[in-house]
Protein backbone atom coordinates (compact mmCIF):
# COMPACT_ATOMS: atom_id res chain seq x y z
CA UNK A 1 0.00 0.00 0.00
CA UNK A 2 1.02 3.61 -0.88
CA UNK A 3 0.48 6.40 1.79
CA UNK A 4 1.52 9.27 -0.83
CA UNK A 5 0.76 9.07 -4.61
CA UNK A 6 2.21 12.28 -6.57
CA UNK A 7 0.28 12.58 -9.68
CA UNK A 8 1.79 15.47 -12.40
CA UNK A 9 2.11 17.81 -9.99
CA UNK A 10 3.22 21.09 -10.44
CA UNK A 11 3.88 24.59 -8.88
CA UNK A 12 4.69 27.75 -10.96
CA UNK A 13 5.70 31.49 -8.52
CA UNK A 14 4.71 33.62 -11.44
CA UNK A 15 7.20 32.72 -14.30
CA UNK A 16 9.22 30.42 -12.29
CA UNK A 17 8.52 26.77 -12.27
CA UNK A 18 9.09 25.41 -8.69
CA UNK A 19 7.71 21.70 -9.53
CA UNK A 20 7.70 20.41 -12.92
CA UNK A 21 5.77 17.48 -13.58
CA UNK A 22 6.85 15.35 -10.32
CA UNK A 23 5.07 11.61 -10.04
CA UNK A 24 5.79 8.90 -7.89
CA UNK A 25 4.42 6.92 -5.25
CA UNK A 26 5.54 6.62 -1.44
CA UNK A 27 5.46 2.85 0.08
CA UNK A 28 3.70 2.09 3.67
CA UNK A 29 6.85 1.71 6.27
CA UNK A 30 9.11 3.18 3.86
CA UNK A 31 11.88 6.16 5.04
CA UNK A 32 11.32 8.05 2.23
CA UNK A 33 14.56 10.73 1.20
CA UNK A 34 13.64 13.49 -1.21
CA UNK A 35 16.96 14.28 -1.97
CA UNK A 36 18.25 17.31 -4.13
CA UNK A 37 20.38 20.16 -4.35
CA UNK A 38 19.03 23.21 -2.71
CA UNK A 39 16.45 24.93 -4.73
CA UNK A 40 15.41 21.83 -6.82
CA UNK A 41 12.26 21.89 -5.46
CA UNK A 42 12.06 19.67 -2.26
CA UNK A 43 10.28 22.16 -0.03
CA UNK A 44 7.76 23.34 -2.48
CA UNK A 45 6.59 19.91 -2.75
CA UNK A 46 6.67 18.83 1.15
CA UNK A 47 4.77 22.38 1.26
CA UNK A 48 2.20 20.96 -1.53
CA UNK A 49 1.46 17.63 -0.05
CA UNK A 50 1.19 19.51 3.53
CA UNK A 51 -1.97 21.62 1.92
CA UNK A 52 0.83 24.78 2.77
CA UNK A 53 1.25 25.34 -1.08
CA UNK A 54 -1.73 25.00 -3.71
CA UNK A 55 -0.12 23.20 -6.44
CA UNK A 56 -0.68 24.84 -9.97
CA UNK A 57 -1.41 21.82 -12.02
CA UNK A 58 -1.52 18.34 -10.70
CA UNK A 59 -2.90 15.84 -7.57
CA UNK A 60 -1.89 14.02 -4.81
CA UNK A 61 -3.60 11.24 -3.10
CA UNK A 62 -2.58 10.73 0.89
CA UNK A 63 -3.65 8.00 3.05
CA UNK A 64 -5.97 6.95 0.34
CA UNK A 65 -7.60 10.21 0.26
CA UNK A 66 -7.14 13.52 -2.00
CA UNK A 67 -5.29 15.67 0.26
CA UNK A 68 -7.26 18.06 2.24
CA UNK A 69 -7.19 20.44 5.18
CA UNK A 70 -8.11 17.38 7.54
CA UNK A 71 -5.44 14.99 5.79
CA UNK A 72 -2.71 16.85 7.28
CA UNK A 73 -4.13 16.18 10.77
CA UNK A 74 -2.69 12.93 10.51
CA UNK A 75 0.59 14.32 9.96
CA UNK A 76 3.22 14.80 11.89
CA UNK A 77 5.26 17.82 10.64
CA UNK A 78 8.95 19.11 11.21
CA UNK A 79 8.82 21.79 7.94
CA UNK A 80 11.07 24.34 9.50
CA UNK A 81 13.66 25.33 12.46
CA UNK A 82 12.16 24.25 15.95
CA UNK A 83 9.56 27.38 17.37
CA UNK A 84 9.39 27.17 20.79
CA UNK A 85 9.38 29.30 24.01
CA UNK A 86 12.78 29.77 24.79
CA UNK A 87 12.04 30.67 28.36
CA UNK A 88 9.34 27.25 29.18
CA UNK A 89 10.88 23.36 29.47
CA UNK A 90 10.15 20.87 27.56
CA UNK A 91 7.52 19.24 28.95
CA UNK A 92 5.42 23.61 28.60
CA UNK A 93 6.34 23.48 25.21
CA UNK A 94 4.65 20.54 24.37
CA UNK A 95 1.72 20.79 26.38
CA UNK A 96 0.89 24.11 23.81
CA UNK A 97 1.72 22.25 20.88
CA UNK A 98 -0.76 19.69 22.31
CA UNK A 99 -3.43 21.52 23.38
CA UNK A 100 -2.77 24.00 19.74
CA UNK A 101 -3.08 20.30 18.28
CA UNK A 102 -6.17 19.60 20.56
CA UNK A 103 -4.40 15.76 21.18
CA UNK A 104 -1.51 14.27 22.38
CA UNK A 105 -1.68 16.04 26.09
CA UNK A 106 -1.53 11.92 27.76
CA UNK A 107 1.00 11.75 25.41
CA UNK A 108 3.96 13.74 26.23
CA UNK A 109 6.28 11.98 28.44
CA UNK A 110 5.50 9.23 26.05
CA UNK A 111 7.28 11.32 23.33
CA UNK A 112 9.57 12.67 25.71
CA UNK A 113 10.96 8.74 26.36
CA UNK A 114 11.42 8.08 22.67
CA UNK A 115 13.49 10.92 21.39
CA UNK A 116 15.41 10.41 24.50
CA UNK A 117 14.56 13.87 26.04
CA UNK A 118 12.55 12.56 29.47
CA UNK A 119 15.32 13.67 31.88
CA UNK A 120 15.81 16.93 30.52
CA UNK A 121 11.79 17.49 30.42
CA UNK A 122 11.82 20.08 33.08
CA UNK A 123 14.95 21.97 31.10
CA UNK A 124 14.20 25.35 29.67
CA UNK A 125 14.18 24.89 26.14
CA UNK A 126 17.02 28.06 25.98
CA UNK A 127 19.64 25.38 27.27
CA UNK A 128 19.08 23.13 24.71
CA UNK A 129 21.96 22.17 21.96
CA UNK A 130 20.76 22.40 18.57
CA UNK A 131 20.30 18.63 18.33
CA UNK A 132 18.17 18.35 21.31
CA UNK A 133 16.01 21.54 19.70
CA UNK A 134 15.33 19.54 16.88
CA UNK A 135 14.50 16.05 18.94
CA UNK A 136 11.88 18.32 20.80
CA UNK A 137 10.43 19.34 17.47
CA UNK A 138 10.47 15.67 16.51
CA UNK A 139 8.74 14.78 19.85
CA UNK A 140 5.77 17.79 19.11
CA UNK A 141 5.46 16.12 15.90
CA UNK A 142 4.61 12.79 17.02
CA UNK A 143 1.61 14.20 19.18
CA UNK A 144 -1.31 12.40 18.58
CA UNK A 145 0.78 8.94 17.39
CA UNK A 146 0.48 10.24 13.62
CA UNK A 147 1.34 7.21 11.23
CA UNK A 148 3.14 9.36 8.07
CA UNK A 149 5.89 12.08 9.56
CA UNK A 150 7.29 14.81 6.79
CA UNK A 151 10.28 16.10 7.77
CA UNK A 152 12.12 19.13 6.30
CA UNK A 153 15.59 18.86 6.18
CA UNK A 154 15.95 17.62 10.25
CA UNK A 155 19.81 17.42 10.42
CA UNK A 156 20.30 20.93 8.31
CA UNK A 157 22.74 22.87 10.68
CA UNK A 158 23.55 20.25 13.64
CA UNK A 159 26.88 18.92 14.51
CA UNK A 160 28.49 15.43 13.81
CA UNK A 161 26.74 14.08 17.11
CA UNK A 162 23.22 15.76 16.27
CA UNK A 163 23.24 14.44 12.48
CA UNK A 164 23.48 10.85 14.36
CA UNK A 165 21.27 11.23 16.93
CA UNK A 166 18.64 12.11 14.52
CA UNK A 167 19.26 9.57 12.37
CA UNK A 168 19.18 7.03 15.12
CA UNK A 169 15.78 8.21 15.88
CA UNK A 170 14.56 8.23 12.55
CA UNK A 171 15.37 4.20 12.46
CA UNK A 172 13.91 3.84 15.33
CA UNK A 173 10.82 5.69 14.79
CA UNK A 174 10.76 3.59 11.22
CA UNK A 175 10.82 0.31 13.15
CA UNK A 176 7.91 1.53 15.06
CA UNK A 177 6.07 1.34 11.64
CA UNK A 178 6.00 5.43 11.05
CA UNK A 179 6.34 5.90 7.27
CA UNK A 180 8.96 8.82 7.08
CA UNK A 181 9.19 11.35 4.20
CA UNK A 182 11.75 13.70 4.51
CA UNK A 183 13.94 16.34 2.68
CA UNK A 184 17.98 16.64 2.05
CA UNK A 185 20.61 17.69 0.26
CA UNK A 186 22.62 15.39 1.87
CA UNK A 187 23.83 12.43 0.20
CA UNK A 188 25.20 10.32 2.84
CA UNK A 189 21.61 11.38 5.03
CA UNK A 190 19.86 9.78 2.54
CA UNK A 191 21.77 6.80 1.66
CA UNK A 192 21.88 5.83 5.57
CA UNK A 193 19.01 6.07 6.82
CA UNK A 194 16.52 5.66 3.84
CA UNK A 195 14.79 2.44 2.24
CA UNK A 196 13.42 4.47 -0.79
CA UNK A 197 14.83 7.99 -2.55
CA UNK A 198 13.16 10.08 -5.14
CA UNK A 199 16.38 12.87 -6.79
CA UNK A 200 15.02 16.03 -7.99
CA UNK A 201 17.06 18.39 -10.21
CA UNK A 202 16.19 22.05 -10.95
CA UNK A 203 12.11 21.32 -10.44
CA UNK A 204 12.19 17.75 -12.32
CA UNK A 205 11.89 14.46 -10.96
CA UNK A 206 15.32 12.63 -11.99
CA UNK A 207 14.57 9.50 -10.80
CA UNK A 208 12.06 7.32 -7.73
CA UNK A 209 12.83 4.25 -6.28
CA UNK A 210 14.26 1.80 -3.45
CA UNK A 211 18.02 3.35 -2.28
CA UNK A 212 19.79 0.28 -3.11
CA UNK A 213 18.57 0.49 -6.65
CA UNK A 214 18.93 4.19 -7.27
CA UNK A 215 21.99 5.01 -5.61
CA UNK A 216 24.13 1.27 -5.82
CA UNK A 217 27.32 1.48 -5.51
CA UNK A 218 28.97 -0.51 -8.51
CA UNK A 219 32.01 -2.24 -9.52
CA UNK A 220 33.67 -0.96 -12.84
CA UNK A 221 35.63 -3.40 -14.91
CA UNK A 222 38.14 -1.39 -17.96
CA UNK A 223 38.95 -3.78 -20.61
CA UNK A 224 41.18 -3.38 -23.86
CA UNK A 225 42.48 -5.27 -26.17
CA UNK A 226 44.20 -4.44 -30.00
CA UNK A 227 41.16 -5.23 -31.84
CA UNK A 228 38.36 -3.59 -29.96
CA UNK A 229 35.48 -5.02 -32.28
CA UNK A 230 36.55 -8.32 -31.99
CA UNK A 231 37.09 -7.71 -27.84
CA UNK A 232 33.25 -6.13 -28.00
CA UNK A 233 32.04 -9.47 -29.61
CA UNK A 234 33.53 -11.54 -27.12
CA UNK A 235 32.35 -10.05 -23.89
CA UNK A 236 28.40 -10.09 -25.63
CA UNK A 237 28.68 -13.87 -24.31
CA UNK A 238 30.10 -13.13 -20.65
CA UNK A 239 27.94 -12.76 -17.50
CA UNK A 240 27.77 -11.29 -14.48
CA UNK A 241 27.66 -7.70 -15.66
CA UNK A 242 24.53 -5.06 -15.61
CA UNK A 243 25.91 -2.86 -18.67
CA UNK A 244 28.48 -2.23 -21.07
CA UNK A 245 29.91 1.47 -22.09
CA UNK A 246 32.46 1.90 -24.82
CA UNK A 247 35.02 4.31 -24.40
CA UNK A 248 37.53 5.85 -26.62
CA UNK A 249 40.34 3.38 -26.05
CA UNK A 250 38.42 0.79 -23.41
CA UNK A 251 35.45 -0.95 -22.92
CA UNK A 252 33.59 -0.76 -19.34
CA UNK A 253 31.72 -3.39 -17.69
CA UNK A 254 30.06 -2.65 -14.71
CA UNK A 255 28.97 -5.24 -12.15
CA UNK A 256 27.42 -5.14 -8.67
CA UNK A 257 29.59 -4.34 -6.01
CA UNK A 258 31.60 -7.14 -5.19
CA UNK A 259 30.41 -9.25 -8.03
CA UNK A 260 33.27 -8.39 -10.13
CA UNK A 261 35.94 -11.20 -11.22
CA UNK A 262 39.24 -9.81 -12.98
CA UNK A 263 40.64 -13.63 -13.21
CA UNK A 264 37.08 -14.90 -15.10
CA UNK A 265 36.92 -11.76 -17.26
CA UNK A 266 40.94 -12.30 -18.23
CA UNK A 267 39.89 -15.91 -19.00
CA UNK A 268 36.53 -15.19 -20.80
CA UNK A 269 38.56 -13.20 -23.05
CA UNK A 270 41.44 -15.97 -23.63
CA UNK A 271 39.16 -18.17 -24.66
CA UNK A 272 37.52 -16.35 -27.12
CA UNK A 273 40.86 -15.64 -28.63
CA UNK A 274 40.97 -11.86 -27.37
CA UNK A 275 44.28 -10.96 -25.50
CA UNK A 276 43.70 -8.09 -23.14
CA UNK A 277 46.58 -5.32 -23.24
CA UNK A 278 44.11 -3.32 -20.28
CA UNK A 279 42.60 -5.00 -17.20
CA UNK A 280 41.74 -2.63 -14.08
CA UNK A 281 38.87 -2.63 -11.66
CA UNK A 282 37.63 0.79 -10.72
CA UNK A 283 35.21 1.72 -8.06
CA UNK A 284 32.01 3.88 -8.66
CA UNK A 285 31.41 5.90 -5.26
CA UNK A 286 27.75 6.64 -4.59
CA UNK A 287 28.93 10.52 -4.85
CA UNK A 288 29.91 9.69 -8.30
CA UNK A 289 26.33 7.92 -9.10
CA UNK A 290 24.67 11.34 -7.70
CA UNK A 291 25.99 13.43 -9.26
CA UNK A 292 25.56 11.22 -12.62
CA UNK A 293 21.97 11.75 -12.25
CA UNK A 294 21.44 14.93 -11.60
CA UNK A 295 23.76 16.07 -14.29
CA UNK A 296 21.41 14.40 -16.96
Amino acid sequence: MDVLTLNGVTKYYGSICALNNVSFSVPEGSVFGILGPNGSGKTTMLGIVMNIIKASSGSFVLLGKPGTENMRRHIGTLLETPNFYHYLSAEKNLRIAAEIKGKGIDQIDDVLHKVNLYNRKDSKFSSYSLGMKQRLAIASALLGNPDVLVFDEPTNGLDPVGIAEIRELIKRLSEDGKTIIMASHMLDEVEKVCTHVAILKMSNLITAGKVDEVLVNEDIVEVGATNMQALEQALQSLTGYSSLKKQKDVIQLFFATGGSNLEKVNAHCFANNVVLNHLQLKKKSLETKFLELTNK
